[in-house]
């Protein structure tokens, strides 16, 4: 049993529905919330939310399920999606993607110490 793990998956499947609704229907008062010092057309923004909503609605599925196969491989993607964040940070100079980069990494510390915790006392998850 991988629990420890499974318990800090709360974390992103909470703030993936929350940010994606807010993206979708306030796009730009969630866009300034997240300290944005650019004014978005909100055509792209709603098309994040509506992601973030898709991909919220899977996390939630895998945390239900107890797929644990999967909890390693939410660790790669939000490593490339922080990855690609840092990049857009310094594109734009925008605050907007360092405060989602920093949001990122906390749920990436939380599952990555869960992770290798329950690794190293050989709590494997099961294929």
């Amino acid at each position: 049993m991988v629990d420890r793990t499974r318990l800090s998956l709360f974390y992103l499947a909470t703030y993936l529905p929350i940010a994606g609704l807010a993206l979708l229907f306030v796009p730009d008062f969630a866009t300034k919330l997240l300290l944005s010092n650019r004014t978005y057309d909100d055509i792209f923004p709603r098309l994040a939310g509506a992601l973030l909503l898709a991909l919220g609605a899977l996390v939630i599925q895998i945390v239900r399920y107890r797929i644990e196969v999967l909890y390693a491989w939410t660790l790669v993607i939000r490593i490339g999606l922080m990855i690609v964040l840092a990049a857009l940070s310094a594109l734009s100079s925008d605050p907007f993607f360092v405060v989602i980069f920093i949001v990122v990494a906390v749920g990436v510390v939380l599952t990555g110490w869960s992770y290798y915790s329950e690794w190293r006392r050989g709590a494997r998850p099961r294929a």
